[in-house]
C-alpha cells in the first residue's frame, strides 16, 4: 500500500520503522532536522506542512491508499485529514490525545462536528490504546503480552522466563508444552528470534507462545505460574483518562478495583463516574499508605500517572509490599528498557501501544497481517494456501527464511500443528516470523515451491 505519514516525530518514526518493509512509506514534517531518524529506512520524506493542500499533492495523496497524521498538534492533524479527503478519497487515520475532542467526535447529537465531516475514518486515541492493553494482559495472571486471533480461537501468550522456571536450562525438544500450544519466538537481550528444538530457554528470556485458550492456561499454569488464580483485585495508582477507563473495563468483568489518586478534585470526578471501584484520596509514593489499603492483597498493580518517575517508584515500592503483578505506564519510549531491567513485569507506553493497534488493524494486499508484537520485531500474519498446492507435511516444508506455523484453519476447525501435520490447498494459515520475512514465506506457498 501507498502510505502517507504526516508527522516524523516518535509516532512517525515507529510507524514508518514497522511498516516499511512491506508498504510505500512517505513522511511529511516541517523539521528538516527529522529526515535524519529516517535515514536508515527506505521511504521517501517530503519537508512541509501537512495540512497544506500542495504538500499532500507533492506527496501523492490522489493515488495514496491511507494518510496518517500523527503530529503532536490534534489540531493539525484533524486538518490534515479534513484536507486529505478534500483531495482524494484516500482512508484517513487520526491521533487525537485530548479527551475533549474525543467527548465532541463522540456526541451523537452533535451535528457541528463529526467524524465524517472532518474527513476522519479512523481516530488513534493512545490513552485508550494502553488502556485496552493493560486490560488484556491483567486478564492473564502471568502474562506479559496477549494478543487473539480467529476469533479469539487462537491467542498468543507471551511470558518471562523466571529463574525457578521449570523450562529453564532445558533444549526446547525436551519441554513436554501441552498439546495445543506451541513456541514460536524468544527475545532475548532485546533481540527477537526464531527457535528451534535444540534452543534453550535462558533466565529473563521472554517466551511466545500461540494455541489455543484451553492449552495456554495449562501451559501458564504449569511452567510460568506457581499458583494460578483468577484476578480479584486490582489497584491502580493514577486516576487520570487511562485509570478512569482502565477501572471502567475492569468493573464490567467483576474486578475489585482500588484507584490511589492525588488530587481530591479528580478523585471527585472518579466517584461520579464509578459506581463500583473504591476511590482513595492520597499519594501513591506514600508507603504508610500502600500498607494501610494492603497492596500485598493485590493481584495487580497498574501504575498510571503521567510522570515516569513517580510511576517507577510506584512500581518498586509495589513490588517490596508483595504486589503479584506490576504493570507500569512509560511516557519516554526510551525508558522501557530501564524498567524491565529493574524488575517491572511489564512497562507499557502510550505510543507504542496506539501505534501497535493502528498497525495490527491495517491489511496489506500482499500480507494479512494480524499483529505485530516486540515493537515491531516479530509479525503475525495469514496466509490462504493456493488450490495448486499439494499436500506436504509441514516438516518437509522449506521455507526461506525462518518462520513458524502457529496455527492452521480448516474450514471451521482450528489445528495447533505439529511435523507431522499435514498442509493441504484451502487452509488458512497464521504464520509468526520477522518483518522481513513475511512476503517471502507468503511467496513460498503461491508458488508452490518444493
Amino acid at each position: 500500500m501507498n502510505i502517507i505519514i504526516v508527522g516524523g516525530g516518535e509516532y512517525g518514526y515507529q510507524l514508518a520503522k514497522e511498516l516499511h518493509i512491506n508498504h510505500d512509506i512517505t513522511v511529511i514534517d516541517i523539521d528538516e532536522k527529522t529526515l535524519d531518524r529516517f535515514s536508515k529506512l527506505d521511504i521517501s520524506f517530503i519537508l512541509g506542512n501537512g495540512g497544506n493542500a500542495q504538500t499532500l499533492t507533492n506527496a501523492g495523496i490522489e493515488t495514496s491508499d491511507i494518510l496518517i497524521a500523527c503530529t503532536p498538534s490534534d489540531e493539525v492533524n484533524i486538518i490534515t485529514c479534513w484536507t486529505a479527503k478534500h483531495l482524494s478519497r484516500t482512508e484517513t487515520i487520526c491521533f487525537v490525545n485530548h479527551h475533549e475532542y474525543i467527548e465532541t467526535f463522540q456526541e451523537k447529537d452533535n451535528k457541528l462536528l463529526t467524524e465524517s465531516q472532518f474527513g476522519l475514518d479512523q481516530i488513534i486515541w493512545p490513552k485508550k490504546s494502553l488502556a485496552d492493553e493493560l486490560e488484556k494482559i491483567i486478564s492473564v495472571p502471568a502474562a506479559i503480552d496477549v494478543e487473539e486471533f480467529v476469533s479469539g480461537k487462537v491467542k498468543l501468550f507471551e511470558y518471562r522466563a523466571k529463574d525457578n522456571a521449570p523450562v529453564i536450562n532445558t533444549p526446547l525438544k525436551s519441554c513436554q508444552f501441552p498439546e495445543g500450544c506451541i513456541i514460536v519466538a524468544i527475545t532475548r537481550d532485546d533481540n527477537l528470534f526464531i527457535p528451534d528444538g535444540n534452543t534453550v530457554i535462558m533466565p529473563n528470556d521472554k517466551v511466545i507462545f500461540m494455541g489455543t485458550q484451553e492449552s495456554l492456561n495449562i501451559l501458564g499454569a504449569s511452567f510460568f505460574e506457581k499458583h494460578r488464580q483468577e484476578v480479584k483485585m486490582v489497584t491502580i495508582i493514577g486516576g487520570g483518562a487511562i485509570g478512569l477507563m482502565l477501572a471502567r473495563n475492569l468493573e464490567s468483568k467483576a474486578i475489585n478495583v482500588n484507584i490511589i489518586e492525588v488530587s481530591s478534585d479528580r478523585c471527585n470526578v472518579l466517584s461520579s463516574k464509578l459506581s463500583e471501584t473504591s476511590i482513595i484520596n492520597g499519594d501513591g509514593t506514600d508507603l504508610e499508605l500502600l500498607q494501610a489499603h494492603q497492596i500485598s492483597e493485590s493481584d495487580v498493580l497498574v501504575t498510571v500517572t503521567n510522570n515516569d518517575e513517580k510511576n517507577l517508584l510506584c512500581s518498586l515500592l509495589g513490588k517490596q509490599l508483595g504486589a503479584k503483578k506490576v504493570l507500569t505506564r512509560v511516557d519516554k519510549t526510551s525508558n522501557l528498557k530501564l524498567f524491565e531491567t529493574v524488575g517491572i513485569d511489564v512497562a507499557l507506553s502510550p505510543k507504542t501501544s496506539s501505534v501497535k493497534e493502528l498497525v495490527n488493524t491495517l491489511i496489506s494486499t500482499d500480507i494479512d497481517l494480524l499483529a505485530t508484537v516486540e515493537r515491531g520485531k516479530g509479525e503475525v500474519f495469514k496466509v490462504k494456501i493456493p488450490e495448486t498446492f499439494e499436500d506436504t507435511q509441514i516438516k518437509d516444508l522449506r521455507f526461506p527464511y525462518k518462520g513458524i506455523i502457529g496455527a492452521v484453519m480448516r474450514r471451521k476447525k482450528v489445528i495447533v500443528p505439529r511435523g507431522n501435520t499435514l498442509i493441504r490447498s484451502g487452509d488458512s494459515l497464521i504464520i509468526f516470523t520477522t518483518p522481513d520475512a513475511s512476503s517471502h514465506i507468503k511467496n513460498y506457498f503461491e508458488n508452490n515451491e518444493e
